[in-house]
């Protein structure tokens, strides 16, 4: 902690005062962009080429490939039983409404960032060799409280997120090939994880991202397409929503969904023009809206309530050539996924290390990053839960960490008017005033503590005791088929 400490001192000495003045983005992506030429001088060897067109991203597009990617994953097949736990009226609506929350909250992130790194540049810090992150924006700006605060949900939640993506792996592998039971999955894809350990920061996840993209797209509309072409299943029946504690589990799960931002700031510090990103990221939300309303929408009509004992909707579609395709696409994209959860944890622990900044080989860095991956490991086997730990961790991580406290500290930083008159980012034409932007993050913050921690944390931790108790803790095949369990049988999901 002593050396996480040293590695923040020496990117955080913002005042509590604000300069008069705090820059602008132009300078700021300017010395940018001539660090990045010192730092990458170009190869012009085809190898080189090869380099820069597969491995140095840094653009705007890169940004978006980013957000878009890592915002879906497996929760695209979970949502269908949202649906079925919400309706179809409460499904779009939740959908589109933590959307647009997700985008606000995001901004806030942008914001605080760019103020940050701004006033850190004027005052002659530069980051060539030290990637910024959430934590160090809020020790800097607001100090060392908020620092542990950020530091501590943010690890958490990050380090869930791959727990979710790793047990999604060990789930959808299950459906090609069930001669291994899912808990033996999961210790597979726990190592094969590990290769994530080599890849250096978010510059360089550019042709994972493209093709991450193109992998969660086909299998969106693959779920969408095989819905209406198979139909309707005999006997569908569509009586959501039938309890609050489905209500609020599906409900959060969205809001889980729509709550990736938690490596926004390591994304923006990637990209050659970081003041975009607020326009990247609502553009790659209204893209997932594509992808995420029509597939859940398709899966709930045609499967109507079965849903609500299957958390995998691809488990219901029956097998052909081009679901195993579905689910392989999806599986490796979720093998990035877990790439986009676990480095802003890799990056964390080479602080704590004193490696962050450090002259070394880049192989020695990334083998001081392994010891990350055996938390992430070990409770992906102990709570295979697939679907219920989305809602958990939406309610009591998500909540926190990419919401309450974006917008809290967004307050608390401008609070004063010295503040507000020399930020960096004005009030947007939407909201043409402070007070309005106010009124919009207590409206949030209310919202969330209500409906997603109280309602939501109550219903998605009573759902999850319930599963612990129904299969157990380090459950060999959660939700198998009757065959394939030895001790469980034919018990229902969510009830």
């Amino acid at each position: 902690m002593l050396v996480l400490r040293r590695e923040v001192a020496m990117a955080n000495s913002v005042t509590d005062k604000p300069p008069s003045h705090a820059g602008n983005y132009s300078e700021m992506e300017l010395q940018n962009q001539r660090l990045e030429s010192d730092r990458n001088i170009p190869d012009p060897s085809m190898k080189g080429k090869i380099n820069r067109l597969l491995w140095h991203g840094g653009s705007v597009g890169d940004a978006w490939f980013s957000a878009a990617s890592n915002q879906v994953a497996q929760v695209l097949l979970t949502l269908p039983t949202s649906f079925a736990q919400l309706g179809y009226g409460s499904g779009v609506a939740f959908q589109v409404f933590y959307g647009i929350v997700g985008c606000w909250a995001c901004y806030m992130i942008s914001w605080l960032y760019m103020e940050y790194r701004i006033r850190k540049e004027r005052e002659g810090h530069n980051f060539k060799n030290h990637i910024i992150q959430w934590f160090e924006v809020l020790d800097g700006l607001l100090g060392s409280r908020w620092k542990w605060v950020g530091l501590t949900f943010n690890c958490t939640y990050c380090l869930f997120g791959a727990v979710i993506q790793l047990i999604a792996c060990a789930s959808n592998t299950f459906l090609i090939n069930d001669h291994i039971n899912k808990r033996e999955w999961t210790y597979i894809f726990g190592a094969v994880s590990m290769l994530t350990i080599f890849i250096p920061s978010f510059k360089n996840y550019r042709i994972w991202s493209f093709f991450g993209l193109i992998m969660i797209t086909y299998t969106a509309w693959y779920m969408t397409i095989a819905s209406i072409i198979y139909g309707q299943t005999s006997g569908v029946t569509h009586n959501g929503p039938v309890s609050r504690v489905l209500y609020f589990t599906g409900a959060t799960n969205i809001l889980y969904t729509f709550g990736s931002h938690a490596v926004t700031v390591e994304i923006m510090h990637a990209m050659y023009k970081p003041s975009k990103f607020k326009y990247v990221f609502l553009l790659a939300t209204l893209y997932v809206f594509t992808l995420t309303i029509p597939s859940a929408v398709a899966v709930y009509w045609a499967f109507g309530d079965t849903l609500l004992t299957h958390a995998n909707a691809l488990s219901l579609l029956p097998r052909s050539a081009a679901r195993d395709v579905a689910v392989v696409l999806m599986l490796i994209h979720q093998f990035i996924t877990v790439g986009f959860a676990v480095t802003p944890l890799y990056i964390m622990w080479e602080k704590m290390l004193g490696v962050h900044r450090s002259s070394r080989a880049w192989v020695v860095r990334a083998l001081c990053r392994a010891p990350v991956m055996v938390p992430i490991w070990f409770f992906a086997i102990a709570f295979p839960f697939f679907g219920p730990i989305n809602s958990m961790v939406g309610a009591l991580l998500v909540t926190f960490t990419v919401y309450i406290i974006p917008c809290v500290a967004h307050m608390a930083f401008y609070r004063s008017a010295a503040s507000r008159q020399s930020s960096v980012e004005k009030p947007p034409r939407f909201l043409p005033s402070w007070t309005a932007v106010y009124g919009g993050n207590i409206v949030l913050c209310v919202w969330i503590l209500v409906v997603g921690l109280g309602f939501g944390g109550w219903a998605s931790v009573t759902n999850f005791i319930k599963q612990i108790e129904t299969f157990g803790i380090f459950a060999e095949c959660y939700q198998c088929p009757v065959k394939s369990v030895h001790s469980v049988a034919n018990v229902s999901y969510h009830t």
